[in-house]
């Protein structure tokens, strides 16, 4: 039996946490500057705090299975680690944005890279236990 991947759970948590914040900056943010449901337009900063949410939502939907992928077919603790540098990405996303949205490249770039790496790990992980195992 395979040991449990408590470090990548623990990560996909953080990751999960963070993505509720995102969720509760957009309430807030409804609150503050008067934007009521359904809307999503209206004040900058309101819009800034909802593409936050949405853009760290497209992301969960790549990152999350590459997380897993990477750590099942190869590591545990490296995955975990690209996990957190992915976390640290998308809180600095998350902060240069709503700050001004200029200042999101950076965040976006750590994040991006992370999933990239993961991604493509767990590809190539597959990959060579598909062609080992003749399947």
């Amino acid at each position: 039996m395979q040991e449990p991947h408590n470090l990548v759970a623990l990560v996909t948590l953080f990751s999960l946490i963070l993505f509720l914040a995102t969720g509760m900056g957009v309430a807030r943010a409804r609150v503050k500057y008067g934007v009521t449901a359904p809307a999503t337009t209206g004040d900058e900063t309101f819009e800034r705090h909802f593409r936050v949410q949405m853009n760290t939502l497209e992301q969960l939907v790549i990152f999350l299975p590459a997380l897993w992928l990477f750590a099942i077919y190869w590591n545990d603790r490296v995955a975990a680690l690209l996990g957190l540098i992915w976390l640290i990405g998308r809180v600095m996303y998350m902060t240069g944005y709503v700050a001004d949205p200029k200042k999101r490249g950076a965040g976006f770039g750590i994040a991006g890279l992370a999933s990239l790496v993961l991604l493509v790990g767990g590809l190539v992980g597959v990959g060579r236990v598909m062609m080992l195992t003749g399947v």
